[in-house]
């Protein structure tokens, strides 16, 4: 059985855009009734470093679904899992003309597990959690996951 999912956001910026160089690009995404996320450009684009840009929102949302299919992976084949931190990390290319694109993205789970899992299964479960992401799944650039060795409590 298929599911359609719908969501929606409102991006919203106001100001002018009378000099390339002077606009603000500071502007607020919001989706119903949850928090308010303080967006801009990249500072190299003339944003305000101190907000989020949709660069770094883009690698987010591939280290957290990852995360969370991992995590749900592992619950429901008994994998005890007690800290996760991944520190991922985007390329993207800027060509002459002011295109570009992201050419990969490289995830870096840190996984804490309790004692009794293999290498091997861990390893499995991320590969799993990669070929579940919806949103991995959706990108036209590699995304690649480098689990760095687990501690096992």
């Amino acid at each position: 059985m298929s599911a359609d999912h719908t969501y929606e956001v409102t991006v919203e910026w106001s100001g002018e855009t009378a000099d390339y160089t002077r606009y603000s690009r500071d502007h607020t995404v919001r989706s119903q009734a949850r928090s308010t996320i303080l967006g801009t450009a990249d500072a190299s684009f003339l944003g305000t470093p101190e907000r989020w840009n949709p660069e770094q929102l883009l690698v987010s949302a591939l280290a957290q679904c990852h995360m969370l299919w991992f995590l749900g992976l592992a619950a429901n084949s008994g994998v005890i899992v007690t800290s996760y931190v991944d520190h991922a990390i985007g390329h993207m290319v800027e060509h002459p003309d002011g295109a570009g694109e992201f050419s990969e993205v490289v995830l870096r789970p840190e996984v804490t597990l309790r004692a009794g899992v293999s290498e091997r299964r861990l390893t499995r479960l991320h590969e799993r959690a990669h070929e579940k992401c919806f949103i991995a799944r959706s990108v036209n650039f590699p995304v690649r996951c480098e689990a760095s060795s687990s501690t096992f409590l």
